[in-house]
């Protein structure tokens, strides 16, 4: 889904987060969001970077974020989305706990999406298809995505993404690769985010939590909500 400049713009903007796999992806988007005359969600501009921090994720996480929305123009943000997962313990908790934290600040929706959603959104899957992980020594996390016109960008998840033994547990059906693209992935965050301000659509942000393949309190458990 396209952007494209409107001859008017406000000054508000969208922040997305992405920070499922050991890249940072952050976007943002600024100006009037809606539709244009052929139905594209429509922004005045937006950036999105990619930032390869891993383990250092948790000391550079305000830094990363600041380069692209520096910290003094956070008030003017009206809606965020964050990746929730599956994803690394600390990393995806990181981005989901800072992006409740400003959704309630500041007031505004905050919108929770799978990263397995933005990964078959961006290979624009045309069929019923799993998207697959492997984990050394633990198996495989698999969720299986399908397109539906009526979902909210375009895709819904059919099944949602689990440990699985191995590939080979899975029902039958297409196998991908689960792997995520930054800045790719954020700039598909980004596209939802701006579709639900144009739409209206409601963002409280306790029901937004991270999943991950594993819980850490229950190591031999699917994936897990904390």
């Amino acid at each position: 889904m396209s952007f494209v400049a409107p001859e008017q713009a406000d000054g508000s903007l969208v922040l997305a987060l992405h920070s499922s796999s050991a890249v940072l992806g952050v976007g943002l988007a600024q100006g009037q969001v809606g539709q244009n005359q052929v139905g594209e969600t429509i922004a005045v501009s937006r950036l999105s970077r990619a930032f390869p921090l891993d383990r250092a994720l948790s000391n550079h996480l305000f830094t990363a974020v600041e380069e692209v929305c520096p910290a003094d123009q956070w008030p003017r943000i009206t809606r965020l989305a964050v990746a929730i997962g599956p994803g690394g313990f600390t990393g995806t908790r990181l981005t989901v706990v800072m992006a409740r934290t400003l959704a309630q600040q500041l007031g505004v929706p905050l919108d929770g999406v799978c990263s397995g959603l933005l990964i078959a959104r961006r290979l624009q899957i045309q069929e019923p298809t799993w998207l697959v992980q492997e984990l050394p020594r633990r198996g495989v996390v698999a969720g299986c995505y399908g397109p539906d016109v009526s979902a909210w960008g375009g895709v819904i998840e059919l099944e949602a993404a689990r440990l699985y033994g191995s590939g080979l547990d899975l029902p039958p059906g297409p196998q991908l690769p689960a792997q995520p693209e930054l800045p790719g992935d954020v700039d598909q965050l980004l596209d939802m985010a701006c579709l639900a301000a144009a739409e209206g659509r409601p963002g409280p942000w306790q029901p937004v939590l991270p999943i991950y393949p594993t819980s850490p309190v229950h190591p031999t458990s699917s994936v897990a909500q904390q």
